[in-house]
């Protein structure tokens, strides 16, 4: 289904609200707006398996832009608006966008798309939220525009780009589904949709950037079922809990940093929000500390569901609340695709071995657009249709898969393979620890030695008696080979805004060369 269907069955009910300010779009105007768009694109030539792409802060016209993408058979890009305008113009020429919506705050972002050939003539620029230089008003298009009824409704779908946190952003590209879009559902409502009872009762909180896969998708499931999205502007752990009781939100999509954030409130402001509602709460992204998942569970009941995936969608493991209780750590067992522990050879290994992690579909799962090389070193040595996104980890005898860090993100101290997660995972239980990242650093002796980067938490100070504490507290839950031997206290650490690390630019800090 999609929201067309429900502007005539609920045509006054909220498809989108925004939390902040309690602005919202129903069906009748998410299904007008959004077909008035795609006649607009389709005007100007577009057509199946073009792409359009949009760049803005949370905002209820991105809805408006992504529908009017999936019902017109096209890619629809979104992008990280904190990127440079160089950047966000390599991303726009890669994907080959043939339009370009975006927010006026994020105008600096856009600044020069205006030497893009594609973008260059009359209504492939639009702005919305004010003026930018060389765009025309995205409220006067969308007037004039004609609001006739699509007879051809292709589904599109999304082309989206990793986050670049170990280098140039990729554009991962999917075939486009074969249907109309009343007729065949996306990938993630015909997966995600039965699995967590979305339905049109669903209130769902999505606390996250919508440019990023996991929110964007996730909001078009609760559209494509008649549901209510209810967006933050941006993560803020009180605004997240308030949301939750105001809207009596009943699904919701989470990254651990944001449990954490979360628990890390003062008990009084945790009381003070009705959570009942909450049927599932989903959360994905990087594993999710054994400790974190427990305290979520105790305080939220047990509606905490995990599933291990990627913006490529190579293949995805689920994991239930008394499932994690019962696997500590784990992120669950394969439902989309066959896991394989590899070598670096692509040898497969025993049961509780750690490897790269691949994950075997019926076909190639996915391509790196414009980028075949990766696309192959994505890819197992022998079996194209086994693929990995740089994850390891290790199965244990019932089938339950453990990641234990990024290949990339490894330290080798000494010849001695070091995944910082599991130092990590540890820390940020401590009190005094509101953020914490676990690195390698060059060291003479041994090639490189275990630091930690710990943002404290405002009621301590830094101070060597606390460095040598937190070090004596990892060493009493792993081994010492893995705790850190040095701390450095720092006032906050790269993240991107949906909560991964970008260990690259921490390591940066450290090492005499560049280093990804």
């Amino acid at each position: 289904m999609f929201p067309g269907v429900f502007a005539k069955s609920t045509p006054d009910k909220p498809a989108i609200i925004r939390a902040a300010t309690g602005e919202r779009l129903t069906y009748r105007q998410l299904d007008e707006n959004s077909t008035r768009l795609a006649n607009h694109l389709d005007a100007l030539g577009l057509r199946p398996g073009d792409t359009i792409a949009m760049i803005s802060q949370n905002d209820l016209h991105m809805f408006e832009v992504y529908w009017a993408a999936l019902r017109s058979g096209l890619y629809v890009t979104a992008i990280n608006h904190h990127l440079t305008a160089p950047e966000t113009d390599y991303i726009l020429t890669d994907c080959n966008a043939k339009v370009v919506f975006a927010g006026a705050s994020v105008a600096d972002a856009v600044a020069t798309t205006a030497d893009i050939p594609a973008l260059a003539t009359p209504g492939r620029r639009l702005a919305w939220g004010g003026a930018i230089d060389g765009f025309d008003s995205y409220e006067t298009v969308l007037a004039e525009a004609s609001s006739s009824p699509r007879a051809d409704q292709p589904r599109g779908t999304d082309m989206l780009y990793s986050s670049g946190t170990t280098g140039r952003p990729k554009g991962i590209k999917t075939p486009l589904p074969q249907g109309q879009v009343d007729e065949v559902p996306d990938a993630y409502t015909a997966i995600f949709g039965p699995m967590y009872g979305f339905d049109t009762d669903t209130v769902y909180l999505s606390p996250a950037p919508l440019y990023h896969a996991a929110p964007l998708r996730y909001c078009g499931v609760t559209n494509s079922v008649g549901g209510t999205v209810v967006f933050l502007d941006r993560f803020d752990p009180e605004a997240a809990l308030q949301a939750i009781a105001e809207h009596r939100v009943t699904h919701s999509q989470w990254v651990p940093t944001m449990f954490i954030r979360m628990l890390k409130l003062p008990a009084e402001v945790r009381e003070r929000y009705d959570v009942s509602s909450m049927r599932i709460a989903v959360h994905a992204a990087a594993p999710c500390p054994v400790e974190v998942k427990r305290a979520m569970i105790e305080w939220w009941g047990p509606v905490i569901h995990e599933y291990y995936a990627s913006t490529e969608a190579a293949g995805a493991t689920f994991i239930g609340p008394q499932e994690a209780l019962d696997h500590p750590g784990s992120v669950g067992k394969p439902l989309l695709g066959v896991v394989h522990i590899c070598d670096e050879d692509g040898v497969e290994m025993p049961v509780g071995e750690v490897g790269q992690v691949y994950f075997e579909r019926d076909e190639v799962a996915f391509e790196y657009h414009n980028d075949p090389e990766k696309t192959r070193k994505a890819q197992h040595p022998e079996h194209r249709n086994w693929s990995t996104t740089g994850d390891v980890g290790y199965v244990d005898d019932d089938g339950y898969l453990y990641l234990t860090d990024r290949k990339a993100f490894m330290i080798i101290s000494g010849g001695v393979n070091i995944y910082p997660q599991e130092a990590e995972n540890v820390l940020v239980n401590h009190p005094a620890v509101y953020d914490v990242a676990v690195i390698g650093v060059p060291d003479d002796d041994l090639g490189e030695v275990v630091k930690a980067c710990v943002q404290l938490d405002p009621a301590y100070s830094p101070s060597a008696q606390l460095a040598d504490e937190l070090i004596d507290y990892t060493k009493d839950a792993i081994a010492a080979y893995k705790a850190p031997r040095s701390v450095d206290f720092v006032d906050d650490l790269p993240r991107t805004p949906t909560g991964k690390l970008v260990k690259g630019e921490l390591r940066k800090r450290y090492w005499p060369a560049a280093v990804s």
